[in-house]
């Protein structure tokens, strides 16, 4: 599969989400939990998967519930999606949100106090995880403990300098921010690559891969090579 087959054949890409016509458009990889009744999975979004192979036109889904352990991995065809719903869009809508200005969740509070300088960045961000849902469903599935989860798009590798710009920003605003980098070939975490200074866990459609350049696709190709030669 090509570097840059990040999308699905409709387009969606990881971390959107979804709503689809009917629950019994889901279709689960094992078997549903028990949390995962009609009623819930009738209106609560469900994720873009970043997964392999699809067949014919299925899109990888993820499933989660009101709790931090309910997660469950399904597929949906393409044609039952009825609303799809980005990181970016929910971004747009933060600084409008009453709910993100009144909110005394830490989470919240940070996204409030950065969510300006982020939109002043070359970088296009946005927002997932726990935070997303909540924001783009309106079920509330947020502690005080939840982290906030954000997705930067960083399509070239000349945007280093932004990359560090973004970091700044996220160390000093505060603890428990997760950002993810999106590039061609996949996505990493940004506190792993200031770490390491260049090679990280790239997450890709076939499964993560220790990369040295996540913007390369040769340099993808060859770590995909090396740990195929050594399973």
């Amino acid at each position: 599969m090509g570097a840059a087959a990040v999308a699905d054949a409709a387009g969606h890409r990881p971390h959107d989400l979804l709503w689809v016509d009917d629950a019994s458009a889901l279709i689960p990889v094992d078997v549903f939990p028990e949390w995962a009744m009609t009623p819930w999975l009738s209106v609560a979004p469900v994720v873009v998967r970043r997964a392999g192979v699809l067949r014919g036109d299925r899109i990888p889904v993820g499933l989660r519930g009101a709790m931090r352990s309910e997660r469950c991995a399904a597929h949906v065809a393409a044609n039952r999606v009825t609303r799809s719903v980005s990181p970016e869009d929910i971004a747009r809508r933060v600084s409008n949100r009453a709910q993100v200005r009144a909110s005394t969740l830490p989470c919240l509070c940070t996204l409030a106090r950065i969510a300006p300088a982020l939109d002043g960045m070359s970088l296009g961000w946005g927002v997932t995880g726990g935070v997303g849902f909540t924001l783009a469903s309106g079920f509330d599935v947020l502690r005080p403990d939840s982290d906030l989860d954000l997705l930067v798009r960083a399509p070239r590798r000349g945007d280093i300098d932004a990359l560090h710009a973004v970091a700044a920003l996220v160390v000093d605003a505060a603890s428990g921010i997760d950002v993810q980098v999106e590039t061609p070939c996949g996505a990493f975490a940004l506190k792993e690559w200031l770490r390491t200074g260049g090679p990280v866990l790239l997450k890709t459609t076939d499964g993560p891969v220790f990369c040295d350049d996540p913007w390369h696709p040769d340099a993808l190709d060859i770590a995909r090579a090396t740990a195929g030669a050594g399973a």
